[in-house]
C-alpha cells in the first residue's frame, strides 16, 4: 500500500480527471482530493464499496493524505474507518495496519462513488449540470420518503 496515500483506481482515472475544472473540463470540483471525498460521501450513501484492483500511478497519482488533511477532510478518512469497523483503535495513527485499513475503507467508498458518478455522467457535456441534477434528485427522494412515513398526521 502506498504509505499515506489516496489511490485511484485505473479505470476511473479519466473521470476523476475531467471532474476537475481546467481549461479542457466542465469539472466541478477545484482538487482531486475535494473529488475523492464527494466520491467517498457518494459510496457511502449508497452503501457502494468496491476494491481498487490496479490503480493508477500517473494523473491522477496516488494523492498525499497531507492533502486531505490540509483541506480539513481527514476526519472523513478516520469517521469512515470507525463507522466501518466499529473499533475506536483503528484511529491509533502509529499503527501502520490501522493507516492503512483506514485509507482501504476511503479509497473502497470512494471507488463506489465513482462507479455511481461514472453510470449518472455518461454521455454528459457538463457535469457540473448533471450533478445538481442528481443531487437534486437525491433530495427529493430523501423527502417523498419522509413523507410517506410521517405518522404524526394520524395523531389530530
Amino acid at each position: 500500500m502506498a504509505a499515506n496515500r489516496i489511490r485511484v483506481a485505473k479505470d476511473k482515472a479519466e473521470l476523476v480527471k475531467s471532474l476537475v475544472a481546467s481549461k479542457d473540463t466542465t469539472g466541478p470540483f477545484q482538487t482531486y482530493v475535494e473529488v475523492m471525498v464527494f466520491a467517498a460521501a457518494l459510496g457511502v450513501k449508497n452503501k457502494k464499496r468496491i476494491p481498487l484492483g490496479e490503480t493508477t500511478k500517473r494523473e491522477p497519482s496516488p494523492i498525499p493524505q497531507e492533502n486531505f488533511a490540509s483541506l480539513g477532510y481527514d476526519l472523513i478518512i478516520k469517521l469512515l474507518g470507525i463507522n466501518e469497523t466499529q473499533d475506536i483503535n483503528i484511529l491509533s495513527s502509529r499503527e501502520e495496519q490501522d493507516e492503512d485499513k483506514r485509507t482501504q475503507i476511503f479509497e473502497e467508498y470512494a471507488n463506489g462513488g465513482l462507479e455511481i458518478l461514472q453510470n449518472e455522467l455518461r454521455g454528459s457535456v457538463d457535469y457540473s449540470e448533471r450533478l445538481l441534477l442528481v443531487l437534486i434528485s437525491e433530495k427529493g427522494t430523501k423527502e417523498q420518503l419522509e413523507e410517506e412515513f410521517d405518522l404524526s398526521k394520524f395523531l389530530n
